[in-house]
């Protein structure tokens, strides 16, 4: 079976592109799949952040795609239908000359070119962010909001043979589509050591972007570190709000957090950890909570659209709070500070839940997705 990938680039970190390499150097090492990733805009050479089989074959078609957001409304436009138009032809070369079984757009921001090239492969729309996101986002054009409601959304929904998201949630954002499943995301990094739960230490772990509400953790942070001056927050990412989130806690004087670079060891930081919190306005799925969990670190997280609630068993393993409820969260981060037996007891919880996002049981749903696809598409040709 020829499964191709296709999205933006490889040579960033991200939950993303961690999952797809993960996941295509699992279909080619155990199930000996011919598998394909196609880099619409990463340069030839360039380097990809995270390790990748042999076995899996790269194209990097190099596009210029940001060169349009050198321009402005309605000159921008016209530059984006021109570079759509000569995107669409060169992934059309390279999906030809490659001949698959099952073609896989990943990423909303691709989708609709996806699902517009001629191709007699089964085309999966695999969406790692909700549907909600760029009506979320304040910085968002009016004329990219209109492009992606009449047609953007209308060409997936009417082309994709499949939608897979990653939430149960995420399903009534596709009710116009042929067909949608979901597929949650897994974690393999490796745990050597769990948390203890005893240390005084609270993590955040993700970039360091508008979406991620960082600024309504500093917040937080800035009530309970009066509250309990003996505790610390350690954010670890990276990201264009760095110096704007230093800017104010150096402004409001908070003490005890910090943010940190990534590192390439955040197992060890999550095991070095008692409690994991996330603030973000909106998630595709959040690996971060996944891998807290699978160390034994409960977590407290706003229920925002849309990962967190299929993550997250509330009052079992951790604190699912309103979203943007900004006190009741510092209200329940309180408590698990104050109750070590109850951090504890969450803890255990932690490590059974993360159990159920084996790597084995998600690929095998994949596997079964791809089989039960490609017997469909011989049965088609039978019937004609």
């Amino acid at each position: 079976m020829k499964v191709v990938y296709i999205l933006p680039v490889l040579g960033k970190c991200g939950g993303a592109e961690r999952i797809v390499t993960e996941k295509a150097n699992y279909l080619a090492e155990k199930f000996g799949y011919d598998i394909y990733i196609i880099n619409m805009f990463q340069k030839e050479g360039s380097p990809y952040f995270y390790p990748l089989s042999k076995l899996v074959k790269i194209f990097n078609l190099g596009i210029p795609y940001n060169t349009q957001y050198h321009y402005k409304y309605p000159i921008r436009f016209w530059f984006k239908i021109k570079i759509n138009h000569n995107m669409k032809q060169l992934l059309s070369q390279t999906i030809n000359t490659i001949n698959p079984d099952i073609l896989i757009g990943v990423s909303y921001s691709c989708a609709d070119i996806v699902c517009k090239i001629p191709s007699t492969a089964k085309k999966i729309i695999e969406c790692h962010e909700p549907k909600c996101l760029t009506s979320l986002s304040n910085y968002t054009s009016i004329v990219s909001k209109a492009y992606e409601k009449l047609i953007y959304n209308r060409t997936i929904e009417n082309k994709a043979d499949i939608i897979v998201t990653l939430t149960k949630e995420s399903i009534s954002e596709w009710k116009k589509a042929r067909h949608v499943e979901v597929i949650p995301n897994f974690s393999t990094m490796s745990v050597s050591n769990y948390s203890d739960c005893e240390k005084k230490r609270i993590i955040a772990v993700g970039r360091l972007e508008k979406e991620k509400g960082y600024e309504r953790l500093i917040d937080i942070w800035e009530k309970i570190s009066i509250q309990h001056p003996d505790w610390s927050l350690d954010i670890f990412g990276e990201g264009s709000q760095r110096n704007n989130l230093q800017e104010i806690i150096n402004n409001r004087s908070i003490k005890r957090v910090q943010i940190h670079h990534a590192t390439n060891d955040i197992s060890k930081e999550y095991a070095n950890s008692s409690i994991c919190v996330l603030t973000s306005y909106f998630e595709g799925f959040s690996l971060v909570l996944l891998e807290a969990l699978k160390h034994g670190v409960p977590c407290i997280a706003f229920d925002c659209p849309y990962g967190p609630a299929g993550i997250i068993k509330d009052n079992q393993c951790g604190f699912l709070i309103g979203n943007g409820n900004i006190s009741l969260f510092t209200k329940e981060l309180n408590h698990l500070i104050e109750n070590e037996s109850l951090r504890k007891k969450f803890s255990q919880e932690a490590i059974k839940r993360a159990k159920a996002f084996d790597i084995d049981i998600i690929m095998n749903k994949w596997k079964e997705l791809f089989e039960g696809l490609c017997a469909t598409s011989k049965n088609e040709i039978k019937d004609r």
